[in-house]
């Protein structure tokens, strides 16, 4: 039933999509790497829905480093990255507690906490989640950075539109950093974009 991953490094992701608040709890960072508040709030502006592609549920991100942390550095000691929830529509949801939706972990969670689980926008399986993973993922990326070490991930294909592979790594993956929508071959965007808008006047989609 944990919802902890790693060992030397370990992330614990608490939370649902309609309580007060997600976040999660890094632990096994040494001490003394420069958290960048500014850079933390890049990703999570890279991570918030845009478009209607989205979702349509927008909330501010504003996020509270609880512990872990002083004066711009790491402790030691595990770090706490709190998001509180603003947006929330509950309401919304009530018609979801006995019908599992295609593509989402509704079924999954009835199965694992035996119908005690919070179902409210998908609860702690939901996409909102992500925002905490990214809060501390930034934080290790920090950390990655300092060390020389870069990570890039794209987009690889959305339905039939594949993107290209990387050619010069290091310079595709500085300009994948800044992208919101993060393909490598940007004349190829429009077209995913538009199998996603297709899917969901169909009322299906391509993944996610």
């Amino acid at each position: 039933m944990k919802n902890t991953f790693g060992s030397s490094v370990s992330i614990t992701v608490f939370g649902e999509s309609h309580g007060a608040a997600v976040g999660a709890v890094l632990d096994g960072i040494a001490p003394g790497i420069t958290v960048d508040e500014a850079f933390l709030r890049s990703q999570l502006d890279l991570r918030r829905p845009v478009g209607d592609i989205s979702t349509p549920r927008h909330e501010p991100d504003e996020f509270v480093i609880e512990s872990g942390v002083f004066n711009g550095k790491t402790t030691g000691t595990p770090i706490c990255v709190l998001i509180p929830n603003v947006n929330t529509k509950s309401k919304d949801y009530s018609l979801m507690r006995s019908v599992a939706r295609p593509g989402h972990a509704d079924y999954s969670a009835y199965c694992k906490y035996h119908g005690f689980e919070d179902y409210r926008g998908g609860g702690h399986f939901s996409g909102r989640i992500t925002a905490a993973v990214v809060a501390a993922g930034a934080i290790a990326v920090s950390a990655l950075r300092n060390k020389g070490i870069f990570i890039g991930t794209h987009i690889a294909s959305v339905a039939d539109v594949k993107d290209r592979g990387f050619k010069d790594i290091d310079a595709d993956i500085r300009a994948l950093a800044k992208k919101q929508f993060a393909v490598l071959d940007d004349s190829l965007a429009e077209d995913m974009k538009d199998r996603i808008r297709a899917a969901r006047s169909d009322g299906d989609s391509v993944g996610g």
